[in-house]
């Protein structure tokens, strides 16, 4: 297990992320909670529909601002995202700000976008799907950008059994978007399963030819799918509404296409752990099954009976011979209570001085029984005197 490390420490680790990821970034949006600080500070938030981000143009930069910021003007933002570790929250550092206006080609883009949008060249019903494990993508891009450099490396890390082919492209300059067409076509007649067309960052005039409309055409028209990888993830290109999948970069463009292989190793161990626990289980199982027959068996075996038989007989004799044992014990102990009770009546154990006993016709009577004239014998155990009754003085 992972030793837990502290707070600090990752908030600084999030700190070096993001302020050598997000060095030079480029953020439209609109202003909210402005504040000009007695610094010479601006602190404020830009905003979109869904999200806020906290904004900060310090006194250097905010001495070259032309113009003066307001509550719900939409502008441009040129800065870096930096962390306060402390809070571990996150702002954007402005460098630049600049007021978000229609430019020539702002308007260019926004009325082509509007009428390819009209024709269907958007619509999400007829985009095609990418497939699960591409065996060759083409890529459209120049051969000497960053771009390729990025693509081959995430693809190689990525899922190394894909095959990339370069079909060589220029991608910046008035006669780009003519040389972009011709490689689409191209592509589309090779043996390949998706077409990734991109390039690298840059301004908006050199992403321009992304934004042509021979270009969205020769995209929608495409045969196989397609990804639009251009620029960086803030821009957002005609190619990237037309194409099948838009992705934020180039780089995004080989993880949205390709399975990740790592993933793949650790589902392929799972499901050899889930085999073998699977096969464990029904082995213990039959196992069990197994005993539970033979110990069924061995219980209705003629062996087995025949032991049950001489297990009863045993424990038959054994409870005959408890019972006659009690039996015997029980009449010892009435004899021996007879004999004791005898004994200690016997004739020679009465043989008391100044007592006697009272017969009338050999039989025993009681003193208070008896009538004057009665003729009485006193019995002791030697001697017999004959008597008569003169009177009888009850007490």
């Amino acid at each position: 297990m992972n030793s837990a490390i502290s707070v600090t420490t990752l908030n600084t680790q999030i700190k070096s992320l993001l302020e050598t990821t997000f060095i030079n970034v480029y953020v439209e949006g609109e202003i909210s909670n402005l504040t000009y600080h007695n610094s010479g500070h601006i602190y404020f938030s830009i905003k979109d529909e869904n999200s806020t981000i906290s904004c900060v143009m310090f006194k250097g930069n905010a001495k070259y601002l032309k113009f003066r910021l307001e509550v719900g003007q939409k502008i441009v933002i040129n800065g870096t995202i930096t962390v306060y570790t402390p809070r571990g929250n996150y702002q954007l550092l402005c460098n630049k700000i600049e007021p978000s206006g229609q430019g020539a080609l702002a308007l260019a883009y926004e009325q082509l976008k509007a009428k390819l949008q009209a024709k269907g060249y958007f619509e999400t019903s007829i985009k095609k799907a990418l497939p699960k494990y591409p065996k060759k993508i083409a890529l459209v891009t120049s051969p000497t950008g960053a771009a390729i450099e990025d693509m081959k490396k995430v693809a190689t890390h990525r899922w190394p059994l894909v095959e990339l082919v370069l079909v060589p492209t220029l991608v910046q300059g008035e006669e780009s978007k003519y040389d972009i067409v011709t490689s689409i076509k191209y592509a589309q007649t090779l043996d390949v399963d998706l077409i990734v067309v991109g390039r690298g960052g840059g301004s908006i005039e050199d992403l321009w030819a992304f934004n042509e409309e021979i270009v969205a055409t020769a995209i929608f028209e495409c045969n196989k799918p397609v990804i639009s990888a251009v620029g960086h993830e803030i821009d957002f290109l005609i190619s990237d509404f037309v194409a099948d999948i838009r992705a934020a970069t180039p780089s995004n463009a080989m993880e949205i296409a390709l399975p990740d292989i790592n993933e793949h190793r650790i589902y392929l161990d799972t499901l050899s752990s889930e085999f073998k626990t699977r096969l464990k289980n029904q082995l213990s199982s039959k196992q069990s099954l197994l005993d539970n027959m033979k110990n069924l068996f061995e219980q209705n075996s003629i062996k087995a009976k025949f032991t049950f038989i001489d297990e009863q007989i045993k424990l038959l004799k054994t409870n005959f011979d408890n019972y006659l044992k009690s039996l015997i014990n029980t009449k010892q102990s009435g004899i021996d209570l007879l004999k004791s009770s005898f004994l200690s009546n016997h004739p020679d154990k009465k043989d008391l001085k100044g007592y006697a006993q009272v017969t009338i016709d050999n039989k025993i009577t009681k003193l208070d029984e008896l009538k004057p004239e009665d003729i009485i014998a006193l019995q002791s155990p030697k001697t017999i005197v004959s008597c008569k009754v003169i009177s009888v003085k009850k007490q």
